[in-house]
C-alpha cells in the first residue's frame, strides 16, 4: 500500500463555470448522502483531514476540488451528496443541478466514482443516477462502501445481489471495488484504477 500522498487544496465552487479550466485528469466522488463519500477519500489519500466527515446528511454543499501529487498529477472531485439530506427541497434541487452540469459538462472527468453502502439493497435514487450516467455515457466504478460492517459470506451475497439487480436493466455489470476505510478494503484497487486511466488520459493528450 501506497503511504500519505501529496494533496493541495484547489478550491471550493458553487458553479461549474467557475470551476479552475480543466488540465489534468479528474476523478469525482459521489453517492448518497452520508454513504461515506469523505471517508473513502480520507482513506484513499492516507490523511483523514482532505474531506471533512459528518454524522449529518449535507456536509459537502460545493464541488470541492484536490489535486494529488504522486507518480502522475490528478484531480479529486469531492461533489454533494444525492438524496436525503436535512436541508430544504430548494438547496437539495440547487445541488442537483450543481451535480448534473459537473457531470455532463466537465471535460477532464474521466471517471465518476459512484459511491453504494453495500448494506442496503438497490435503492432507487442509485438505481436512477446509474441510469443517468449510463445515458450519457458517462464513465463510472461503484464502490462498494463500509464493507466492515458484513462478514465475507454474507457480503458476497450482498455484491451478488445488487449484481442480479443491476443486471436486470444492463447488459454487463459495471465495473466495481468493494472498500472500507475502517477495514482498510479497497484503497490499492481504487488508486490502481486511477493510475491505469490516467495513461489513457496521457495517450490522448499525445
Amino acid at each position: 500500500m501506497e503511504g500519505i500522498l501529496q494533496v493541495e487544496y484547489i478550491g471550493s465552487y458553487s458553479d461549474v463555470a467557475k470551476c479552475p479550466s480543466p488540465g489534468l485528469p479528474e476523478y469525482c466522488f459521489i453517492g448518497r448522502s452520508n454513504v461515506g463519500k469523505s471517508s473513502v477519500i480520507n482513506y484513499i489519500t492516507g490523511n483523514k483531514e482532505i474531506a471533512r466527515t459528518s454524522k449529518k446528511p449535507g456536509k459537502t454543499q460545493s464541488i470541492n476540488l484536490f489535486k494529488v501529487r504522486e507518480t502522475s498529477e490528478w484531480i479529486i472531485a469531492d461533489l454533494p451528496g444525492y438524496g436525503f439530506a436535512q436541508v430544504s427541497k430548494s438547496m437539495r434541487e440547487k445541488w442537483s443541478n450543481l451535480i448534473d452540469r459537473y457531470i455532463l459538462q466537465r471535460e477532464s472527468l474521466m471517471c465518476t466514482f459512484l459511491l453504494i453502502d453495500i448494506r442496503h439493497p438497490q435503492q432507487e435514487n442509485d438505481r436512477l443516477f446509474m441510469n443517468q450516467l449510463g445515458a450519457h455515457q458517462i464513465p463510472f466504478c461503484i464502490l462498494f462502501t463500509k464493507a466492515d460492517h458484513l462478514k465475507p459470506g454474507p457480503l458476497t451475497k450482498a455484491v451478488e445481489a445488487y449484481r442480479n439487480e443491476i443486471l436486470k436493466e444492463w447488459e454487463a455489470m459495471p465495473p466495481y471495488i468493494v472498500t472500507s476505510s475502517v477495514g482498510h478494503i479497497g484503497r490499492d484497487e481504487i488508486l490502481q484504477f486511477i493510475h491505469e486511466t490516467n495513461r489513457i488520459f496521457t495517450q490522448q493528450g499525445q
